[in-house]
């Protein structure tokens, strides 16, 4: 054997390898083709609430709280996450031309997680997946503005 000629592989397991390839790809193009949907099932609403996002003139986002007409928090400066998942939600009711009157739904769901729904466009998104930091951005506004009931019961 020379330096310059690599051991030959044998033919067997290159061809076990390309059939198991082909074998997949032959059963996901039947899942797709078939319409079967993969998609999990949502969880159970265990928390829902109404929200209505204003960008304001100094370049903040007010958070309204739809039912009450109440600005229940506010991101300031940059709020990479926050921004660009309004931003894409935004895009498309542009493309509708639907106004930003209608509310967004904020839904926690039983099994953890959480998701931001545009019922006038149909579009989703579906928080959880960017990680708790993130989701935690949102999660924060199911509460916010609403008091708190200390230990004894008794609000403060």
């Amino acid at each position: 054997m020379s330096a310059h000629t690599a051991p030959a592989l044998p033919r067997w397991p290159l061809l076990a390898i390309g059939l198991m390839l082909a074998g997949v790809l032959a059963a996901v193009a039947l899942v797709r083709l078939s319409g079967t949907s993969i998609a999990t099932p949502d969880a159970a609403a265990v928390a829902v609430r109404e929200l209505r996002f204003e960008d304001r003139p100094d370049g903040s986002i007010a958070v309204i709280d739809a039912r009450t007409g109440a600005q229940i928090e506010s991101f300031v400066g940059e709020q990479g996450f926050v921004r660009g998942t309004l931003r894409g939600l935004v895009r498309e009711r542009r493309r509708q031309q639907i106004g930003p009157e209608q509310p967004f739904a904020l839904i926690a769901r039983a099994d953890g997680r959480l998701t931001l729904v545009d019922r006038s466009t149909a579009r989703r998104v579906d928080l959880e997946s960017f990680g708790p930091v993130n989701a935690g951005a949102f999660g924060r506004l199911l509460d916010a503005g609403r008091p708190t009931l200390h230990a004894s019961g008794a609000q403060p």
